[in-house]
């Protein structure tokens, strides 16, 4: 079984694909050439789907490395400088033992061009620097999510696999042992002295890979550290509560951007459960508009806003005609904007502690979300300076979005949270709807189309007033999930944060309070809503949701109650400052796809709005939290 806690996963990137480093030096999942591409190492979801560890061994003559605390080994880890070069420090009685890993970055990859030419390279770097440690290097290549176990062979400077429609090449100095389709060895290291790694695939028919002599891995390593420093020296701007993580947000999310197209992953991997045992196991490893929408804000808040032009033009040719014919816009898309994500399991994987099925691909695509307007609107209309004046391609897509919206906002969809069950008039599809008009009045001169405007606004006045009229549940004397329904669904949080109601609009504050009572568990994390779908095993609390929750009381004006939610779910960030979807509410672990843009998102979105709550009371405004 794989059970490796989630929290115990470092997040490699070279803005092109990812990988996830355990902490005791095991890369547990790594895609190649892309983010959604099948896995080389998949052992994050089935122990025997393949893994690449360089960790120090128990002894010099054992065949196994040291999960940190065994063998008098303790690990320690961090990012080196403001990007995703990983570093773990082993030290023990015998010695010390520094690993570096990164997927590498192009050689003058600097500042706004950082992974448009990324060699998708993974490279390790082992060095003792005290005393002497035995290194243990274990290659278990398992391309295909684990269908093929190739023949490895040797070859100068490393080990080449064969099988399937890809070669991967190991450049290595080490001496490996070849037993079928994994590479063994154990080398022990004095005081100065190292060792590298790089992994590179190929096509199967095309041209030979060459190795990567240690000097080029180092001299990349290197690079690579520098040109996530130059990034961020362009990007780093906010100044607020929990400065570093949120400025580490901002790097996670930019690791989760496909560089050369503006796409955006929900997750960088798939299938991660969002309840042990639930069946809810899913490929986030896809750009849902939405979720990418409300990314691109992020990045505006914790870096700088200079993508957004690319991810636009991205929606724009991805989306293609569909609007201009009178389709819905397709909800996701892949990252190089392919519009198929059929969905498929595939059972000789047995998930992440037993929790299947794994699945590659989304059935969500097919689904109708008519949020995914106003998410779009929102994202233009936050960065509209920055976008200036618009090509013809994306004006005429922004135009056709606001009409979309102004169209189809009273019909039915599957609504936020994709729940696999009949079509309902969602309320915060309605209220997203309200906004893709609410911002397209606004930016009409922008967009070129003055003389919609009227109509627009016309149109978003009818779709408030049957919010205000259908939304609000008297009995439950809150805004519920769907009009008619008397739950609760934590998605109606987005009501002040963009701007529905006044701050201080009873019904808006009823809300607030009835979704932090009765969607919250008894450490304050919120439900997205309780029951309501398909499973009947439940979900873990959602760090979006409890960070909307912090976002809501900073834009009602409720400071100090913000604060300490913000801070309480900041909390809940692993050692290295990465969040998943979800946390189980017995145990606290980690749940669901890891790291979650969603959730980056909401930390710092919201950190944004407290400071913003802040400046405001430091200038007179009083705090009206209620006890």
């Amino acid at each position: 079984m794989s059970d490796v806690p989630i929290a115990d996963h470092a997040f490699l990137s070279d803005c092109a694909t990812s990988a996830l480093v355990t902490a005791g030096g095991s890369v547990d999942w790594l895609c190649l050439p892309r983010f959604d591409s099948q896995p080389v190492f998949g052992r994050l979801l089935d122990p025997n789907a393949g893994h690449f560890s360089v960790a120090p061994a128990n002894d010099p003559g054992d065949d196994t490395a040291a999960d940190p605390g065994d063998g008098g080994y303790t690990s320690t880890w961090r990012y080196r400088g403001p990007g995703l070069v990983l570093e773990t420090t082993w030290s023990g009685s015998g010695g010390e033992l520094v690993v570096i890993d990164a997927l590498a970055l192009g050689a003058r990859e600097r500042g706004h061009d950082l992974g448009l030419g990324s060699p998708r390279v993974l490279l390790r770097e082992a060095r003792c620097t005290r005393g002497s440690v035995p290194v243990r290097v274990e290659f278990v290549p398992r391309p295909e999510f684990g269908l093929v176990h190739p023949r490895l062979d040797h070859i100068t400077g490393g080990v080449i696999t064969n099988g399937g429609a890809t070669v991967l090449m190991l450049s290595t100095d080490v001496e490996l042992e070849l037993d079928g389709a994994a590479a063994t060895g154990t080398i022990t290291l004095e005081a100065g002295q190292g060792l590298t790694v790089a992994l590179e695939q190929g096509d199967a028919w095309g041209p030979a890979l060459r190795p990567w002599p240690p000097r080029k891995v180092r001299r990349r390593l290197a690079g690579t550290v520098a040109s996530w420093e130059s990034w961020s020296q362009l990007h780093q701007r906010y100044e607020g509560p929990l400065r570093e993580l949120v400025h580490h947000s901002g790097v996670v999310l930019r690791g989760l951007t496909y560089a050369r197209s503006g796409a955006m992953v929900a997750a960088p991997t798939t299938s991660l459960p969002e309840g042990i045992g639930s069946g809810r196991t899913w490929d986030y490893r896809f750009t849902w508009v939405r979720d990418a929408s409300m990314t691109l804000q992020g990045l505006f808040v914790a870096a700088c806003p200079d993508e957004a032009m690319l991810f636009f033009d991205f929606l724009a040719r991805a989306a293609g005609t569909q609007l201009e014919r009178g389709a819905d816009l397709q909800i996701m898309f892949g990252v190089g904007g392919e519009r198929d994500l059929s969905e498929r399991e595939i059972p000789h994987l047995s998930g992440w502690r037993d929790s299947g099925p794994v699945r590659s691909g989304n059935g969500a695509w097919l689904q109708r979300q008519l949020d995914v307007y106003g998410s779009v609107l929102d994202a233009a209309y936050t960065l509209r300076d920055q976008l200036g004046e618009l090509d013809e391609r994306t004006r005429m897509f922004l135009v056709a979005a606001v009409e979309a919206a102004a169209a189809r906002w009273h019909e039915d969809d599957q609504g936020i949270w994709e729940i696999r069950g009949p079509a309902r008039p969602y309320l915060h599809s309605k209220l997203m709807c309200w906004v893709a008009l609410d911002r397209g009045v606004a930016m009409a001169e922008q967009l070129r189309c003055p003389d919609r405007a009227e109509a627009w606004s016309r149109t978003r006045q009818e779709i408030r007033e049957s919010i205000l009229t259908s939304g609000w549940n008297e009995r439950v004397g809150a805004f519920t999930q769907y009009y008619g329904s008397d739950d609760l669904d934590a998605s109606a949080l987005l009501m002040p944060i963009v701007g529905f109601l006044p701050a201080d609009d009873p019904r808006q504050l009823a809300t607030i309070d009835a979704v932090e009572r009765a969607l919250t568990d008894q450490t304050g994390m919120v439900y997205r809503y309780r029951g309501g779908d398909d499973f009947e095993t439940a979900e873990g609390t959602f760090l979006l949701c409890t960070f909307q929750l912090a976002h809501a009381l900073a834009a009602t004006g409720q400071v100090s109650r913000s604060r300490e939610v913000l801070l309480r779910t900041a909390g809940r960030a692993t050692a290295l400052g990465l969040f998943s979807e979800e946390v189980d509410p017995a145990s606290g672990e980690l749940l669901g796809n890891f790291p979650q843009a969603f959730s980056h998102l909401g930390l710092v979105t919201a950190a944004q709005a407290l400071a913003d709550a802040e400046s405001a009371l430091s200038l007179g405004a009083a705090d009206p939290a209620r006890p």
